[in-house]
């Protein structure tokens, strides 16, 4: 690659770097004077600091994303802010009406943390798509065996990755979180931990719908991932490391800075630490099991 073409990809980063800062400041307006008045504790960084960190990590992710997809025009515009916005904004906030709502999300509050990034993900993602010159729509003669199987396999297949979430999860949220007595009392659960399984049976008995409501999110985290996995044009290593970055960095990020509506900075970290970590094994996962047809489940790990 020539110079002149490195700094054209410089100046095209650093433009979609501001952009991303800008409709993500505009974004997040819409939670001025909406937030609760309890104090939060600092995070690992500054709020300026850590801003600008937020918008880099997105920036990496978002043009990654888009240099890497066989997919251009239409097609990528359309399908690309819609995979983003599931990943990085519905379905944690699904998450945050679950666990939050009786905490420090009022119903006032929680509409509009899900339209915090639509600007970033329907405006600055289709501009950075034109940016990076991949607006005008170009045929793909590439073959790509993504996704393609028979509907036999997509279920079980889909029943697995659900269940690989799941367990993630759970093993991620008691052996990494749970630790925590902050968040456990954060959470109405103070005092010592009990044992894995006598926590898990609890659960199981309480008569919550936490699992099967995790069992449904890990579909839906799936269906996140298929535009990426369909219109990669990396090989399924490099394609299960970019799926995994999508589902973990840019939702967890803005763990280091304060929050309000998680104002104890150990409860931000461990959650920072458990989700980011699960998920990104999760997003691997995803792409290993559908980024072709596997012949038997012995296939699944390269003896057909």
């Amino acid at each position: 690659m020539s110079f002149k073409k490195i700094l054209s990809y410089v100046f095209r980063f650093v433009l979609i770097f501001i952009l991303v800062t800008i409709f993500f400041a505009v974004g997040s307006g819409v939670m001025a004077g909406k937030l609760p008045a309890a104090e939060s504790e600092p995070g690992l960084v500054s709020d300026v600091a850590g801003l600008l960190i937020i918008c880099l990590v997105e920036t990496v992710t978002i043009s990654a994303l888009i240099l890497t997809s066989r997919w251009s025009g239409w097609k990528l515009i359309i399908l690309l802010p819609l995979a983003y916005y599931g990943a990085t904004a519905f379905m944690m906030q699904i998450e945050t009406w679950y666990f939050l709502s009786d905490l420090t999300v009022g119903p006032d509050v929680l509409p509009l943390l899900f339209l915090m990034r639509v600007p970033l993900c329907f405006i600055a993602i289709p501009l950075a798509i034109l940016i990076l010159g991949k607006g005008k729509a170009t045929k793909d003669d590439s073959s790509n065996p993504a996704l393609v199987m028979p509907v036999t396999q997509w279920i079980w297949k889909a029943a697995l990755i659900a269940t690989a979430y799941v367990t993630l999860y759970w093993l991620a949220g008691y052996y990494i979180a749970w630790q925590n007595p902050e968040l456990r009392e954060f959470y109405g659960a103070p005092g010592e931990i009990v044992p894995f399984w006598t926590h898990t049976l609890a659960t199981l008995q309480d008569g919550s719908n936490l699992f099967p409501f995790q069992f449904l999110r890990g579909l839906l985290w799936m269906l996140c991932t298929l535009p990426i996995i369909r219109g990669s044009k990396l090989n399924a290593w490099w394609t299960a490391l970019l799926v995994g970055v999508m589902l973990s960095f840019p939702q967890n990020v803005a763990h280091i800075i304060a929050n309000p509506l998680m104002p104890i900075a150990s409860v931000r970290m461990s959650h920072l630490i458990e989700t980011a970590s699960s998920t990104f094994i999760f997003g691997v996962i995803v792409v290993w099991l559908l980024h072709r047809q596997h012949k038997s489940f012995k296939d699944l790990f390269g003896a057909a």
